[in-house]
């Protein structure tokens, strides 16, 4: 039997890969010796091929995506100028694609497996085995067993490493987004209610694990499914935080009630909206219509149990500047994270294909990501990246009040940051650069109106309730330390009204109004004959 390695490089040391594990399930069923080797795109790349060579493997399988081939075609040359006998064989969504072209451009790439590759890796092993030829291309197709799959962590892998792990209950998409590959994977399939809880429960004997990140593009495409399963995890017994990709305009009002009974921060939701342009939409394959989808977002965060996090994609076809912005208006303040993404035109891809009918210019190497299109320009997309990483950096619990006076003083929360941007631009100054009490500093520089005390308090308490550090003294005013008295009536006030304090972590500031500040807990209540939580 052959020694079979499957390499897997994530972008994160907080990602697993799930891709690996399915086939090594595959291969170890039918009697194959087959091992994992993991590693970080952030790992030494000295590392990873000392790994990777010791291994002395007669397959590596190298599972690709967009954000690692680059890397993984570096390693794979290497390998195979120091063990120039083993079969190197490439998968995944970034190779599934203009297969031979990859083949004469990469001659270290022995076979490429397409579609899904349980079935065929073990095919391929197998003819390795019997000596037989091995074809250069071999296609994986649909797995059919995927719903009996079963647990794919072994005891030792769910014993140590990351707080989050992925878990597939379903394969497939019911829709048909032109820039997604998801769209091309057929029929949806899925794990039953019964099986995917019965499986979520093994979790439960691993302390560390703490995030299940589903990677079913829409975990909600058969609502009664999905309700089955969430009733399901409102039982006490399962206990970690689960991460969905949902479609909202599929939520129906039992959906809505199940959601409002978790207890806070046990479910996340992300909800792909990508653009409010009805011809934008259309032209990608999507509704058109996104009246009800914003009305759901916004009735989920009201909820204030969830976390609920938005994306847009910038570098559609149709959108422009102007209507970008109008997008990111109609969602801002209705969720809890707002992230903007850049359109990639994925090899497979629809939009790929029509990339010259929008005038889209997208870089030659992975991740393919937009440059320019008919209605952008590489300068505007340059900027929209800049709104992003100030989004980023500021749109978050750190800045919430602060922001929230902020936006309060603009019609437009894109023309906002837009203005923002503009000011960073001038001062040459990276967001992403900056520490954290400069980043306080230069929020107020920028977006202060006149002699602005109360966006100075303002950043001074977000920053006492989200940092460790002595907050900085922002537009020359200071939040001083108080007597404590007021602390103690705090205490007071706090014990009859049930509010969970630690008291050495309370502090008392006065600046326009008193304060007092819950370091421990990041609140802070505002005295005003009586304690107002802010």
């Amino acid at each position: 039997m052959p020694k079979i390695l499957l390499f897997a490089l994530n972008s994160s040391y907080t990602h697993t890969n799930l891709a690996v594990r399915c086939i090594r399930k595959s291969l170890t069923a039918q009697g194959f010796c087959c091992d994992i080797a993991e590693f970080s795109i952030k790992d030494k790349k000295r590392r990873v091929l000392e790994a990777l060579v010791n291994a002395d493997a007669d397959i590596y399988g190298f599972s690709a995506y967009i954000w690692n081939m680059r890397e993984l075609c570096e390693f794979a040359a290497n390998l195979k100028k120091l063990r120039p006998d083993a079969l190197i064989v490439f998968g995944g969504p970034e190779v599934s694609f203009d297969c031979e072209e990859i083949l004469s451009s990469h001659p270290y790439i022995d076979c490429i497996v397409t579609g899904e590759g349980e079935t065929a890796f073990v095919t391929l092993a197998g003819m390795y085995a019997d000596g037989d030829t091995l074809p250069r291309i071999i296609d994986g197709g649909i797995y059919a067993e995927f719903t009996e799959q079963g647990m794919l962590y072994t005891p030792d892998e769910m014993n140590e490493g990351s707080r989050v792990v992925y878990y597939e209950s379903s394969r497939g998409c019911p829709f048909r987004c032109a820039y997604c590959l998801s769209a091309m994977s057929g029929k949806v399939r899925a794990k039953s209610a019964e099986v995917t809880l019965a499986e979520l429960a093994e979790f439960e004997n691993i302390d560390h694990i703490k995030i299940i990140k589903f990677v079913d593009r829409t975990f909600n495409f058969d609502r009664e499914r999905a309700k089955a399963i969430w009733r399901g995890l409102l039982s006490e017994k399962y206990t970690k935080n689960y991460h969905f990709e949902i479609c909202a305009e599929l939520l129906d009002e039992e959906s809505f009630e199940l959601l409002s009974l978790f207890p806070c921060g046990k479910i996340q939701l992300e909800i792909g909206v990508q653009s409010t342009n009805p011809d934008t939409l259309r032209r990608v394959d999507r509704s058109p219509e996104t009246k009800q989808l914003i009305e759901n977002i916004t009735r989920l965060h009201k909820m204030g149990n969830m976390h609920i996090h938005a994306d847009l994609i910038a570098g559609l076809p149709g959108e422009d500047m102007v209507s970008f912005a109008h997008s990111f208006d109609a969602l801002y303040g209705r969720c809890d994270m707002l992230q903007l993404g850049f359109l990639k035109l994925l090899r497979g891809s629809k939009l790929r294909r029509d990339a010259e009918k929008f005038g889209c210019v997208y870089s030659d190497e992975p991740p393919y990501e937009v440059l320019a299109t008919d209605c952008l320009t590489f300068d505007e997309l340059c900027r929209l990246h800049e709104i992003d990483e100030l989004c980023e950096r500021y749109c978050t619990h750190a800045f919430m009040r602060s922001m929230e006076l902020i936006m309060s003083r603009y019609e437009s929360p894109f023309g906002a940051l837009n203005l923002l941007a503009e000011g960073f631009c001038t001062d040459g100054v990276r967001v992403t650069e900056l520490s954290q009490p400069r980043a306080y500093e230069m929020l107020y520089r920028h977006m202060h109106n006149g002699d602005d005390r109360e966006l100075s308090e303002l950043l001074t308490l977000d920053f006492l309730t989200s940092q460790k550090l002595s907050p900085p003294i922002i537009g020359g005013y200071e939040l001083k330390r108080g007597e404590g008295d007021l602390k103690r009536s705090f205490m007071k006030y706090a014990d009859e009204h049930g509010i969970t304090y630690f008291a050495p972590a309370l502090e008392v500031r006065e600046g326009m109004r008193k304060y007092v500040i819950d370091r421990r807990n990041m609140k802070a209540f505002v005295y005003d004959n009586g304690f107002v939580q802010m």
